[in-house]
């Protein structure tokens, strides 16, 4: 089976969210289990500037957009550590930019027409160099289009509508949403923007159009998949999920255990397992407690946050909450990510009111980012809403119990701290359900009392120390809807 990965984002080359996470790590293993596996990226400057070794292919193309032909070439690397082929689709005018997608808060405003570009440089890539592809698989909206043109687009040397589309929904709230005389750039036909296909309340939208013209539909968690079938989750587009419910499947994202493993971290100050986890988590939280310029106190829980700081991610349930623990010395915070700036104001004054309870940095640190892992005793994730999360999983490979609105991925990962789930060994951290901070007050309350009682804490971190939540299992569950999509378009796997 030949598999194409369409995507904007892939770790090392790019990366903004789970996204580069999934599309860097997926592909090796489909790769393990048989599966022929490439993947087209746009050529942005993060991913020429990622120390991969990057090299031309001689290939270059025109793409017809609103009138004119601009011109790109395709590079190539490779993903570390593997053989999976990556391609590069290289117009600087595009992006060769400081950032993928915004800068200073703005998202760029020709992003259509360089999406637009792109998802016609993947069927470039499929006619010049891989003509055997079976299935593109393309994330998000910014491959949104690539399902549409496979099924529209005509004259190469592909006969494009053999091959079979799976689109994957990373977060269904960003939709790739434009002016609709930006259909001009699509260089489709006009009879395409109605509202059964590609407009959506006016406008172009790149998601939808994906989700009407895919074989099929996956996202990133089962109970994703359910959600977004309603009101409260499907941002409008609910009614067209519904109508590809037969289509539509949850496949939980992986961890890559390779980059997240306490037993092999080199950023860690000692490293662990779930033999000797007390000890190591130990001395990571002190010498997590004196770079951070807290008091170096074992006994006081370690609270962790890492992530982007938003309403989505739960911070308008958690700033209410900080000063109330705070102010007794129940715990202390360590939060690190950047968000929204009015949280980035909260959050310092706080750290600044509580300096022995507080720590706060406001940046982005892949090695910080390990250390805060290893050395919380508690992981804080009351999103408001999770179409799977990561951070999570890394939590409790790491030996730091996650406190999570049950929603999403995080349902489908965490099993509550409840009496009986404890008692027959279940139990891999504490979730609520009603978004309300009196509700995720009450969770972090039950938590600390488990705290207080070691050994029974101890058998709750082992419990999630020894889950196995790697990519080996999705991967599994990805090829299975290979085969089921090909199967039911008569396709040859």
């Amino acid at each position: 089976m030949n598999v194409l990965f369409a995507s904007a984002e892939a770790v090392p080359f790019a990366k903004t969210g789970g996204l580069g996470d999934v599309c860097g790590s997926l592909p090796r293993e489909l790769v393990a289990r048989g599966v022929r596996t490439s993947l087209v990226i746009p050529a942005f400057r993060q991913a020429l500037n990622c120390g991969q070794p990057i090299e031309p292919t001689g290939i270059e193309f025109e793409v017809p957009i609103a009138g004119q032909q601009v011109h790109g070439r395709i590079l190539k690397s490779v993903l570390p550590d593997s053989d999976v082929p990556v391609y590069l689709v290289d117009q600087p005018s595009y992006y060769d930019r400081p950032e993928l997608y915004r800068e200073a808060g703005n998202d760029y405003n020709d992003n259509c027409e360089r999406f637009v570009f792109f998802n016609r440089a993947v069927l470039e890539v499929i006619d010049q160099i891989l003509p055997d592809t079976q299935i593109v698989h393309a994330h998000d909206w910014t491959a949104g289009l690539v399902p549409v043109y496979l099924k529209t687009i005509t004259g190469h040397n592909v006969a494009f509508g053999d091959i079979a589309s799976l689109f994957t929904i990373h977060n269904l709230a960003y939709q790739g949403s434009f002016w609709h005389w930006d259909m001009e750039l699509t260089g489709l036909d006009w009879k395409y923007f109605n509202w059964q296909q590609m407009e959506f309340y006016g406008k172009l939208n790149f998601m939808k159009s994906a989700l009407v013209f895919a074989d099929a539909v996956s996202t990133v968690s089962p109970t994703y998949a359910k959600e977004i079938q309603h009101s409260e989750h499907g941002c409008g587009l609910e009614g067209v999920l519904q109508d590809r419910s037969q289509d539509l499947f949850g496949v939980l994202n992986g961890c890559d255990y390779g980059e997240w493993n306490p037993e092999a971290d080199a950023f860690l100050p000692q490293q662990f397992n779930a033999e000797n986890f007390v000890a190591g988590k130990a001395e990571c939280k002190r010498a997590l407690q004196q770079e951070l310029g807290l008091p170096q106190k074992a006994e006081t829980p370690l609270v962790v946050i890492v992530g982007r700081l938003a309403d989505q991610k739960g911070f308008d349930l958690i700033a209410p909450l900080i000063p109330q623990f705070a102010s007794r010395g129940a715990v202390q915070f360590a939060i690190l990510g950047t968000g929204e700036p009015h949280y980035h104001a909260l959050l310092s004054d706080l750290a600044s009111k509580y300096p022995d309870q507080v720590a706060v940095r406001l940046e982005f640190s892949n090695a910080l980012a390990h250390r805060f892992e290893a050395a919380g005793d508690l992981f804080l994730m009351p999103s408001r809403y999770e179409p799977c999360g990561l951070n999570q999983m890394y939590s409790l490979r790491y030996g730091t119990v996650p406190i999570v609105r049950a929603t999403g991925g995080l349902a489908d990962t965490i099993t509550d701290g409840t009496d009986h789930a404890l008692s027959n060994g279940t139990a891999n951290g504490f979730s609520f359900v009603e978004y309300t901070s009196d509700a995720l007050a009450s969770t972090i309350e039950r938590a600390l009392s488990l705290y207080r009682s070691p050994d029974a804490w101890r058998r709750l971190v082992r419990t999630g120390m020894n889950q196995d939540w790697s990519w080996r299992t999705s991967a599994q569950q990805y090829v299975h809807v290979y085969e089921e999509t090909l199967a039911r378009l008569g396709s040859m796997v």
